[in-house]
């Protein structure tokens, strides 16, 4: 069983696009997102991605030969949960073919793999856990409510001093909390603001 999870992973979609947020937003990107989560965003909008069985396990060489065929070489890891997985054999196939390996994770499992570049993104539903924490590149919350600003500087207490700092509002309520980022960032410039420009210009 073992051998399986290191040679053959569920992945729900994979698709060449523009990352649409964060640091790297507007760069050209190939998505792999792999079935399984357990952290159970209320808002999330890829719950299809939660039941891992429901997506096809598919070798490494075929994840990669795909991604391949593709001039971007940043390749993002997304869920779902993608640490719910062992990424040793995905991301070190992905560095030989010539890609950046980045992650956009809850940091609720461990980190495995070569990652070139890891966004955290912490979620209520369950916590990061503190030893991925230093390791973020980048600090991405998603704002909610009021409430999630507090959630926010917690964790940007926690991670390294190099780590870039973005607040994104969630996208059923976008018209409301943008406002209140605004202005919070105003106060707080440490922060920048992150948008989900693909849901502007009509992008996966």
């Amino acid at each position: 069983m073992e051998t399986m999870v290191h040679t053959k992973l569920p992945v729900m979609e994979q698709f060449y696009t523009l990352q649409g947020e964060g640091f790297h937003q507007g760069r050209a990107a190939y998505f792999i997102r792999l079935g399984g989560c357990d952290v159970g965003c209320v808002w999330c909008d890829v719950k299809d991605s939660w039941d891992a069985g429901k997506h096809p396990l598919q070798s490494i060489d075929e994840i990669v030969s795909a991604a391949a065929q593709y001039p971007g070489r940043i390749a993002i890891i997304t869920g779902g949960e993608p640490l719910m997985h062992n990424l040793d054999a995905l991301t070190g196939a992905l560095h030989e073919a010539g890609f950046q390996t980045h992650i956009e994770t809850s940091g609720a499992h461990p980190l495995s793999g070569e990652l070139d570049w890891i966004c955290l993104s912490p979620k209520k539903f369950k916590f990061p856990l503190p030893e991925v924490v230093p390791h973020a590149n980048e600090l991405k919350v998603v704002i909610y409510n009021k409430s999630d600003f507090e959630w926010a500087e917690k964790y940007a207490a926690q991670v390294s001093p190099e780590c870039k700092l973005f607040l994104q509002p969630e996208w059923s309520k976008v018209n409301q909390v943008t406002p209140l980022i605004i202005d919070y960032i105003k106060e707080h410039p440490q922060w920048e603001f992150s948008l989900q420009l693909h849901k502007y210009i009509n992008v996966p």
